[in-house]
């Protein structure tokens, strides 16, 4: 890992803060504090992924998002197929210019760039990943076909203007804004008449019910582990996307589907459990022995300067969302692949 590419100390600054902005002790928590991390949303997720998206490569390689899996099926190929089966259900085709909305360092670009031979915009309000999106772009040479530029997905319209693509998608992304009925709306604005919205959501499902404590306590430790201002059920996302005038022609929960393999399977660190050989080391790491050597080495390359201040505590942060993202898959009161493909209107 390296800091190198941190271009300013506000990046620094932003990951140092980052816990500030939850109550650890879900008792404490009060809606002031849930309403300060919606309106900062912005501070919150640059916070988490300044510090965070280093490790989310050490552990999840370039594409940050779950999938389903085979039998024996790796781990890179089935994060492949998590984004090929968005894009055949999107129904896209070559040359469509096409909106990746928080693309992360580019990981799902890339490959649905490939695999659809569309042109895609990639946007992102972090700095960092922007920077390792062109890199890694470049050097697979396809800079022609995959950019990216530095925006808010609350103000799409405005960067980009009405009627500005094919088609827009986005993988566990839109979990982030402040409100979805914001972030839908403006995906709706930049879509030419007749385009497809395509959208993996992270939602609580209709069985989570936020007057059970434990419940509540699930939601608000995914909402720390995963830097998302807060989370909302399932319902509210089929009522914003219809509020905004979206039709969904095609939906449903993919973590539903009954898989061997359960989706959350890399997060449990049973290494017992790994699909291939290859993928040993990638379950390794979230093993108590994987974590162990892991955060005991960011803690000496934050000491010594290497990695930004703060990030320990994103990288605590992280373990946090493991725990909490198995017991909500376990449980089924979360899904990370909520898939709705949605028409705007010709």
């Amino acid at each position: 890992m390296s800091s190198t590419e941190y271009t300013d100390g506000r990046q620094e600054n932003r990951v140092e803060n980052y816990t500030k902005f939850w109550q650890k002790d879900i008792s404490k928590e009060g809606e002031a504090d849930n309403q300060n991390r919606v309106e900062s949303y912005t501070d919150v997720v640059n916070g988490y992924y300044d510090g965070a998206t280093e490790l989310y490569e050490y552990g999840w390689a370039q594409s940050f998002h779950f999938s389903r899996f085979y039998a024996g099926e790796a781990f890179a190929a089935s994060l492949a197929r998590h984004e090929h089966y968005l894009a055949a259900q999107m129904s896209l085709r070559p040359g469509m210019r096409v909106l990746d909305v928080g693309c992360g360092v580019g990981g799902p670009a890339r490959e649905i760039a490939r695999f659809a031979d569309v042109n895609i915009v990639g946007l992102n309000n972090n700095d960092f990943q922007i920077q390792r999106a062109r890199k890694y772009t470049k050097r697979a040479g396809l800079e022609g076909q995959v950019s990216f530029v530095k925006g808010d997905f609350m103000k799409l319209a405005e960067q980009f203007g009405e009627g500005s693509f094919d088609a827009v998608y986005a993988i566990e992304a839109t979990c982030h804004a402040p409100t979805w009925e914001g972030v839908y709306g403006e995906i709706m604005k930049v879509l030419k008449p007749g385009g497809t919205f395509g959208v993996y959501e992270w939602c609580m499902t209709d069985a989570w019910d936020p007057s059970i404590p434990s419940h509540k306590a699930l939601a608000h430790a995914i909402e720390y582990g995963n830097g998302i201002p807060t989370m909302r059920p399932l319902s509210s996302c089929r009522t914003a996307l219809a509020s905004v005038g979206f039709s969904v022609t095609h939906e449903e929960d993919l973590a539903e589907r009954p898989d061997a393999v359960p989706w959350y399977y890399p997060l449990e660190g049973d290494v017992r459990k790994a699909q291939t050989a290859w993928d040993y080391f990638t379950v390794w790491r979230m093993s108590w022995s994987g974590k162990l050597v892991t955060h005991s080495a960011i803690r000496v390359m934050e000491w010594v300067g290497v990695v930004p201040k703060g990030t320990y505590e994103v990288g605590e942060s992280l373990k946090v969302a493991a725990e909490a993202l198995v017991q909500g898959g376990q449980t089924k009161l979360f899904t990370p692949m909520y898939l709705a493909i949605c028409k705007k209107p010709n």
